[in-house]
């Protein structure tokens, strides 16, 4: 994450009350909802695509399932973000990925994926078909078309470019900067 991700994390250390006056005003309820997250994150008129992107990294931080985040779960979401382990960031961007939850990561729920967070980001850099036929070459080893949690993280910590373009891809630091930076400016 660079200097960006070394800033943030001096952020959220310093002002984890910062973090919580923005959470408990942007949803009083101590709760926030789907709609709520993308209001916070000025997510309106974007393609369907990156709103289903949207709606999976809510479920994915909803941790007990209940169709809200509390604090726990949103800083806990902050933290795995800026401070998690790369196993730990892994297993969430499988989470992310698993659309359907069997389990398996298919070709088409990666390029869907990967197509949604360009339209988020606005950053094109790698084509998504070029991006997950690169994965599927060196991480689906049995050429079964599906990834299981297993192969994706042995296959992405085997291959360091692979690594390095998941990291690019799913680095939402930037959503971050969009909560507290936009914070700032009310007060």
């Amino acid at each position: 994450m660079g200097a960006q991700g070394s800033n943030l994390d001096d952020v959220l250390a310093e002002d984890m009350h910062h973090w919580y006056n923005k959470f408990m005003r942007e949803s009083p309820s101590g709760l926030i909802t789907l709609f709520e997250l993308k209001s916070m994150l000025g997510l309106q008129g974007i393609t369907q695509e990156a709103s289903s992107y949207v709606d999976q990294v809510f479920l994915t931080f909803d941790m007990n399932g209940d169709g809200y985040i509390d604090f726990v779960e949103y800083i806990a979401a902050v933290s795995l973000l800026l401070k998690g382990e790369i196993n730990q960031k892994l297993k969430w961007y499988f989470k992310l990925f698993d659309q359907d939850g069997n389990g398996k990561i298919d070709k088409d729920e990666l390029e869907t994926i990967f197509k949604a967070i360009q339209d988020i980001t606005r950053s094109y850099d790698f084509p998504p078909e070029e991006i997950v036929n690169l994965i599927y070459e060196k991480i689906d080893v049995k050429g079964e078309g599906e990834l299981t949690l297993e192969e994706f993280i042995s296959g992405a910590k085997g291959h360091p470019d692979i690594m390095e373009m998941l990291t690019k891809m799913m680095d939402l630091t930037h959503v971050l900067e969009i909560i507290y930076h936009n914070d700032k400016k009310e007060e």
